[in-house]
């Protein structure tokens, strides 16, 4: 006990010996290892996405959206595609991209990349159809991710 007592006084006097100031070092200033460029830091991305979420059941672009905030990703995601592979089947990419955006779908590049893209409440929400050059078919899924306890 009095070795425990010894060692915190012996610390406390050497944390006042030092005044509170910070350390000094024995290193010139331009032997900083780490640049110092204040003010240049990358802006803020940019806000996220602004969709709005699909309606539940069908919307009035064609697509049957489903009971999608109550459903299990694991039923739910294979049941869309499903419906997205008969939907379009035979189209060209151009009538899916078409389609898709007048089903509140954000597509980007050249072929078909389509997602719609929501936060609601503590969950990330992510509709998307993939055309992949290896598959005949459109890749489609859903997918939800929530941040802490439900």
């Amino acid at each position: 006990m009095r070795v425990i007592y010894a060692f915190v006084v012996a610390a406390g006097l050497a944390a006042c010996a030092s005044d509170g100031a910070p350390m000094q070092s024995s290193a010139a200033p331009g032997d900083w290892p780490f640049p110092v460029e204040r003010g240049s830091a990358l802006p803020p991305p940019a806000p996220s996405s602004t969709q709005s979420a699909p309606p539940q059941g069908a919307g009035a672009g064609g697509i049957d959206f489903g009971q999608w905030r109550a459903a299990d990703p694991a039923t739910y995601g294979p049941a869309f595609q499903a419906q997205v592979r008969q939907r379009y089947a035979g189209q060209s990419a151009d009538q899916v991209r078409a389609d898709l955006t007048a089903n509140g779908f954000a597509c980007t590049g050249n072929g078909v990349n389509c997602r719609i893209e929501i936060m609601e409440q503590s969950c990330a929400i992510d509709w998307y159809v993939v055309a992949d050059r290896a598959q005949p078919e459109l890749a489609a899924g859903f997918d939800r991710m929530c941040l802490g306890a439900r």
